[in-house]
């Protein structure tokens, strides 16, 4: 017995709408571990300039120490 077209497309477009969910999950998935890696990195950036600020600035301020000094020995002479 042969079945109706509509028998037949209605099984296939629901295979078909049960793929495409089970895709989307895998993609969005996927998308979540990119914007955790991407949040961490973003985290580690931030923490990095900060660093890298309390580095200079520390650096800064022994050189204007320095200059200071050196002035002052240049005066005095």
């Amino acid at each position: 017995m042969t079945k109706e077209p509509g028998q037949m497309i209605l099984p296939m477009l629901r295979e078909m709408r049960t793929e495409m969910q089970e895709g989307f999950a895998t993609v969005n998935q996927r998308l979540e571990k990119l914007e955790e890696g991407q949040k961490s990195f973003r985290n580690a950036l931030s923490a990095d300039s900060l660093m890298s600020k309390f580095v200079i600035g520390d650096f800064e301020e022994r050189l204007a120490t320095l200059e200071r000094r050196f002035d002052d020995f240049t005066k005095a002479k």
